[in-house]
């Protein structure tokens, strides 16, 4: 017999459920987010390895040919990125110089035009700057449990697209025969879906290294690629990232730098460079695949770097357009489907068409 509950403890158990379910992904983040990863990795990684089975070359050669290929990029950006490093920490006493000479001008300038005292912050910035390169031990556990996360992505890769088929039977299974056609066509979306935008993401990013290297270079800051390909990987991350990126640069910029202006040059740049990827790169490369408006991009950002901190927002957009699909497949999570996706605003989006249509109404008036 179907007991129908009110509506009020019904929402409570439901609020419930979240909250149980949010703390326990904060408590096994480290067990959950390399694990998220290596699906998303995997899904990258598919097209190559569906590829070379097609070519009845066998699963396990093609599933470490494709891992090969990925670590031998990934190694070649680390081992670009430490060489980097390693010229940087040669110079990193003289830039911790001229950042205490920085602060020292700042805060003697606050404090003659604004008449505002600025020695606390003048001590929290120094205190923050004699802090570098001081934490080994901590920077040494840190770098140990990160070294160990990446060295599991390749296990957790081979293992998902290995048993891919096995892991599509389990959810037919749990489906039953009534619904395995739509469970089918779930899989089949959403592995299109995360593919195509993991791979268009990738391209981006690799686009900015090289566009933000030589925007930097010509401005003039030390360590042009160094500083433009780190700040290119935040790109991951939709609308936040450039930003985050861009304000490596600028602080370093700013900090070390004799003159404002190679500050503001970045500043300038780094809109320029957050026009062209939201205008130009991520539509043409990325494209509209995951289709989810930018409220929910947002607020699932906000979620993700709650939960996960910056591995939380890397890995957000996919898994909420995973959801979406799943969510448009169950009538009774259309709704939802509907809130998240981008149907229902078009009329009122900046168009070509609706600027056109816009103009047009005031000619007739």
């Amino acid at each position: 017999m179907k007991r129908d509950y009110p509506f009020g403890f019904r929402l409570t158990f439901i609020l419930l459920s979240v909250m149980l379910s949010v703390y326990g992904m904060i408590l096994a983040k480290d067990f959950l987010y390399p694990l998220a990863f290596g699906v998303l990795l995997a899904y990258m990684l598919y097209p190559i390895v569906n590829f070379l089975e097609k070519k009845r070359i066998p699963r396990i050669v093609a599933i470490l040919t494709g891992i090969l290929l990925a670590a031998f990029v990934f190694a070649s950006i680390g081992i670009f990125v430490f060489k980097r490093i390693s010229l940087f920490s040669s110079e990193l006493p003289f830039f911790r110089q001229k950042m205490i000479a920085h602060i020292e001008q700042f805060q003697l300038y606050i404090n003659q035009e604004l008449g505002i005292p600025g020695d606390s912050l003048k001590e929290f910035l120094l205190s923050r700057i004699n802090d570098i390169g001081t934490q080994s031990e901590k920077i040494f556990s840190a770098t140990t449990g990160t070294i160990f996360k990446i060295l599991m992505q390749p296990v957790y890769i081979f293992l998902f697209l290995y048993y891919r088929t096995k892991f599509a039977y389990f959810f037919l299974k749990i489906a039953g025969q009534k619904n395995r056609p739509v469970v089918v066509q779930i899989l089949k979306e959403i592995a299109n879906v995360v593919t195509r935008y993991m791979l268009g993401v990738t391209t981006v990013v690799i686009i900015l290294c090289f566009f933000n290297s030589a925007g930097l270079l010509i401005i003039g800051i030390k360590y042009p690629l160094l500083l433009g390909v780190v700040s290119a990987l935040f790109s991951f991350i939709p609308y936040f990232g450039n930003f985050m990126g861009g304000s490596i640069p600028f602080l370093f910029a700013l900090l070390t730098e004799d003159s404002m202006i190679y500050a503001f040059r970045v500043v300038v740049f780094v809109y320029i460079v957050h026009f062209i990827e939201n205008n130009i790169l991520s539509p043409n490369i990325v494209g509209n695949h995951v289709r989810i408006n930018p409220f929910v991009i947002i607020l699932g950002l906000i979620l993700g770097a709650m939960i996960w901190g910056i591995p939380g927002m890397l890995i957000t957009i996919p898994f909420l357009a995973m959801l979406k699909i799943v969510f448009s497949h169950v009538p009774v999570m259309q709704p939802y489907a509907f809130l998240m996706g981008t149907r229902g605003t078009k009329r009122h989006a900046l168009t070509v068409a609706n600027i056109r249509k816009f103009f047009n109404s005031l000619r007739k008036k």
